[in-house]
Order: structure tokens, then sequence, then C-alpha cells
């Protein structure tokens, strides 16, 4: 009998490149927003979203596992701070590996960029 579709494996695999993709988009935009100085959770998420003219929204469910996860590959660094508003608060900054990983993910993204300019305007390049 034949099958239809893809098997659970295959779906699966499929999700998780999809998160990952989802995942490097916002390790980048995390990685370049920490290029323009340290910052805070909050701070990045509004830096974000105000730099993508309100269409980025990042909320504290994905930001937050994301520097935790940027932390542990060693590519950006936390330290307690007094904030602005004089609260306590973790203050994030690039690592010289960041600012390295930074470049590689924009050479990453401009490639994808390329490649998806190519495919909805073949005719144009």
């Amino acid at each position: 009998m034949p099958t239809w579709g893809a098997t659970m494996p295959e779906k699966r695999a499929r999700y998780q490149n999809r998160i990952e993709l989802l995942q490097g988009t916002l390790d980048l935009l995390i990685l370049q927003t920490l290029q323009w100085g340290p910052q805070h959770g909050y701070g990045i998420s509004v830096a974000i979203r105000n730099r993508s003219g309100e269409t980025l929204q990042v909320d504290t469910g994905s930001l937050y596992p994301a520097l935790h996860r940027l932390e542990k590959q060693k590519w950006i660094k936390a330290e307690w701070k007094t904030s602005e508003n004089n609260q306590r608060a973790k203050f994030y900054r690039l690592t010289a590996t960041g600012k390295k990983q930074l470049s590689k993910e924009r050479s990453k993204w401009a490639q994808l960029s390329d490649a998806i300019a190519g495919v909805l305007s073949p005719f144009e390049r």
C-alpha cells in the first residue's frame, strides 16, 4: 500500500529545520542588537521591535531561551547591573567569539536572502 505524504520522522526533521531557522534568525537579531552595545533582555526586545518598524516582536518565551543558548555558546556574556530605572537587571554583551559569529550569520543571511529573491523574482536578476 503506498504511503501519502511524509513519514513521522521526516515530518519531525522538517519541523526541527523550521525551528532551527527561526532560532538562527533570532540569534542573528540578538547578536546584531548587542553589536550596538550591552543591553538587558527587555532592551533587546525593544530594540528589535523599534529597528524593525514595529514588525518584529520577540516575546520573553523566545528571547530568554535564546539568550541562554547564546551565552552557553560563549557568543554573549551576561552580568548583573542596575538598569536605567534603578532595577537590577542582567545585561548582555557580545564577546569576541560572538562578533565572529555575527559576521558568519550575516553572511549566511545575505546568501539566504539572495536565494529567496531569486525564487521570488527570477527575471529581475
